[in-house]
């Protein structure tokens, strides 16, 4: 694969690594949001058809918006990480270079 400026070079190790990230994630999430429903819908604090309503709101949907671009920056920590631990990570080095933490 090419070497792309942002990310450096793809290869399949890497891409392996994203990919095994993402599952990972996605499984988390899945699950916490279901335990979550679960239970609130058996308590009675919220029903299923209330759960689903959420959707129409503006307000959640770009909250919602604004954290899976988040969720996207991590996960392309794995493409742009240095593979030396001791370097920051590009958002990291110009704190660093600033003297900020």
């Amino acid at each position: 694969m090419s070497a792309h400026p942002e990310f450096g070079e793809l290869n399949n190790a890497t891409l392996a690594a994203l990919l095994f990230e993402l599952a990972s994630q996605l499984h988390i999430e899945r699950t916490q949001r279901l335990a979550l429903q679960a239970a609130l819908t058996s308590k009675g604090i919220i029903t299923s058809v209330a759960i689903e309503a959420v959707d129409a709101d503006a307000a959640f949907r770009e909250e919602l918006g604004n954290a899976a671009d988040q969720s996207v920056s991590k996960l392309l920590r794995v493409l742009s990480e240095s593979p030396d631990e001791r370097v920051p990570l590009r958002s990291q080095a110009s704190h660093v270079s600033n003297g900020e933490n």
